[in-house]
């Protein structure tokens, strides 16, 4: 995916990243999904983003340039991974929640093996990351460069009737922004469910 494509505000970036193929060489082979559901996070006028507060070697990623993975941990227990936004400098990132895959069941179920469905296998940001092999030795790989192991290719554009937006998930501010972004009808879109506000954790 072409590094400009990602250099403009977190809401268009949101609405481009979906429909993407995110893929990633695993120990397994490389397991590749369509982004299905992503969530923005601007920055500085976000109360929600890691950046709010200002720039730490933590959030570094955030701050640009674009094209880059921001992965950090959650919970104690998990991995999540952003894809940085906006111009060189200006902090915002999207969050990547579900995806579809599109490779080999076989390789993703050794690596997922409690799914119970293949829709599953990428449903959630945790799962999603852990599909990948998504760790904190990927934060700042430049998902634009071919060479890189996490690699971020354009997709079938989506079509606007089949795109929704709503409230974000697990953040403890600014969860009614309808800045979470889906694709209407795929079964890997995690549910929503109200009332399940957590800060995010760096």
């Amino acid at each position: 995916m072409d590094r400009s494509a990602l250099a403009v505000d977190v809401l268009p970036a949101a609405r481009r990243l979906l429909g993407c193929v995110l893929e990633a060489d695993t120990p397994d082979g490389t397991v590749a999904v369509r982004l299905v559901e992503v969530e923005a996070y601007r920055g500085r006028d976000d109360p929600a983003s890691h950046c709010y507060r200002g720039r730490t070697p933590r959030n570094a990623v955030m701050f640009g340039p674009p094209g880059h993975l921001y992965v950090y941990f959650v919970y104690g227990m998990h991995f999540c991974a952003n894809v940085s936004c906006l111009s060189d400098g200006e902090p915002g990132a999207v969050l990547l929640r579900a995806g579809e895959l599109l490779t080999d069941p076989g390789v993703a179920r050794e690596r997922r093996p409690t799914a119970r469905r293949d829709a599953d296998l990428a449903r959630g940001p945790a799962r999603l990351a852990a599909l990948l092999g998504l760790r904190r030795e990927d934060d700042g790989t430049d998902v634009t460069d071919p060479a890189s192991r996490v690699r971020l290719r354009a997709g079938a554009p989506v079509a606007p009737e089949l795109v929704r937006t709503g409230p974000r998930v697990g953040v403890a501010a600014a969860a009614e922004l309808p800045w979470r972004h889906w694709v209407d009808g795929s079964p890997a879109v995690s549910p929503y469910r109200a009332g399940t506000r957590r800060r995010r954790s760096a």
